[in-house]
């Protein structure tokens, strides 16, 4: 480990698991998305605008060393990888560690991720990638905020490092951060080891207002202080239902002072506990109570943005629902969009009658009974586009809309289109023509990620518990294998 131009693998196995979506994840969803081979020159560019993934093949080149740029695998969150899939896609990332015969490793996962036989799918890739490569390689992993740690995550990896902000914006510097630690571990300089505290089972909260954050920028600020090497707090993902679903405080420390760093996770966990608990009421209103808000306030700063998060694609849902559209057509709403609703077939069907058109149109609820039932309406086409882009979690225009059209409902723009995700831009509308400062209301399919990019435009911004696979109320959700902490 003494040569100073490091051989360094970079792979990524990453979904976030929905146990309760009704879309299955196959093979096919991972093409579709992202899944890039080692070797295979034609895919990397699309994984290198994988967050994480890109900056760690971009940080290690910049450092002179030498990457492999090994298996890169994504696909939307929905439910359970098939057996097959799973352990085939494992197969090639930890060949792919062999072959490489690396000094470092570096994984990009999520950290709530399931198949068929496998609550823990993070720490068996973990625990199979440190057999691998031996007990003396460094090895280091990015998680979601949304990830639910386990021990057998911690205890493979040299250390374990979560992204802070939500929206994440923050991959970058968490893995610099990781870089750096790795650096010096493998020069001897430090032999992390890690504190895990389990917290409360919670639902997405964002980091962008107080008091959630003050609590990260005092994260921020406490490390590299006392031997404390990294802090992370964990989310978790609630819709993944395994027996360790839930919150964790995460603390990287040196050792020198153990019990500083014991507790500093008592403290994450206890400070956490008390911001969950002010934050998880404003969440679970419904439909009628916030589009009755939507309606009153009233500013010039811009329309009010409404997040339908509980079907946003971004963790697991149909993202085809129909319930807040219904609401607004039956308000005789106007000034109104919303978008974007994944319906294939409609988008196609009002593509063919192409722009200008007025047709009877069937729209949405086609995934399960959480995506309600579908909407009939007399449609205009507005605008069809094949070239559609919106700006992702790395701030960049990459994100194709796929076939993507704007329809006219009396007052309201809707927006439809054929690639499955979440909104995360404004793009989503005004590539297709919708004026948002014309709007009073903006309804999204996302909980939280959309902020970064809607807030200079939102005079606003309110969240509706709609029916949903990711709805609010956690109490209503069939969990089979939960465990809660004491």
């Amino acid at each position: 480990m003494s040569r100073s131009r490091l051989r360094v693998f970079v792979g990524s196995l990453s979904h976030e698991t929905n146990s309760f979506s009704p879309l299955p994840t196959s093979l096919r969803a991972f093409e579709a998305d992202i899944l890039h081979r080692q070797g295979d020159a034609a895919t990397l560019p699309q994984a290198l605008t994988f967050p994480a993934y890109g900056d760690a093949v971009e940080l290690g080149e910049a450092r002179g060393h030498e990457v492999v740029a090994g298996l890169c695998a994504w696909t939307q969150p929905s439910g359970p990888l098939p057996r097959p899939v799973y352990e085939g896609l494992r197969a090639e990332l930890l060949d792919g560690i062999a072959a490489a015969r690396p000094d470092l490793v570096i994984l990009v996962l999520h950290g709530a991720m399931m198949a068929d036989g496998y609550d823990d799918c993070e720490g068996d890739i973990l625990a199979r990638a440190r057999a691998v490569i031996g007990d003396k390689i460094p090895l280091g992993v990015i998680l979601d905020l949304h990830a639910n740690l386990t021990t057998t995550m911690t205890d493979s990896a040299t250390m374990v490092i979560g992204c802070k902000e939500y929206p994440h914006t923050d991959y970058r510097e968490r893995v610099g951060e990781l870089y750096d630690l790795l650096e010096r571990t493998a020069r001897g300089e430090i032999s992390p080891r890690s504190v895990l505290r389990r917290g409360p089972l919670v639902g997405p909260i964002g980091t962008t207002d107080e008091p959630m954050r003050g609590f990260v920028d005092g994260l921020i600020a406490r490390e590299s202080r006392d031997g404390l090497l990294s802090l992370s707090m964990m989310h978790g993902f609630p819709w993944s239902d395994s027996p360790h679903t839930g919150s964790v405080a995460l603390v990287v420390h040196d050792g020198s002072q153990p019990d500083v760093a014991e507790a500093a996770a008592d403290a994450m966990v206890a400070r956490f506990t008390q911001i969950c608990a002010g934050a998880s009421a404003g969440r679970t209103r419904g439909i009628d109570d916030i589009l009755g808000e939507a309606g009153r306030t009233l500013t010039n700063a811009g329309p009010t943005v409404v997040a339908d998060g509980a079907d946003n694609p971004g963790g697991g849902a149909g993202c085809d629902s129909t319930f807040i559209l219904k609401a607004l057509i039956d308000r005789n709403a106007t000034d109104a969009a919303l978008g974007m609703i994944w319906d294939p077939q409609a988008a196609l069907i009002a593509a063919d009658a192409g722009v200008g058109a007025r047709l009877p149109l069937r729209i949405g609820g086609k995934i399960g009974p959480m995506s309600g039932a579908p909407v009939d309406a007399e449609v205009e086409v507005l605008c069809v586009r094949e070239d559609a882009l919106q700006r992702g979690l790395t701030g960049k225009l990459s994100e194709p809309l796929g076939l993507a059209v704007a329809v006219r409902i009396g007052g309201i723009d809707v927006v439809i289109n054929s690639i499955r995700q979440q909104v995360f831009s404004p793009e989503c509308f005004t590539a297709l023509g919708i004026d948002l400062a014309a709007k009073r209301l903006v309804v999204v399919k996302s909980t939280q990620h959309y902020q970064a990019a809607f807030a200079p435009v939102a005079g606003a911004t309110l969240y509706c518990n709609a029916p949903g696979s990711l709805n609010m109320d956690l109490t209503t959700l069939p969990y089979r294998k939960l465990v809660l902490s004491n």
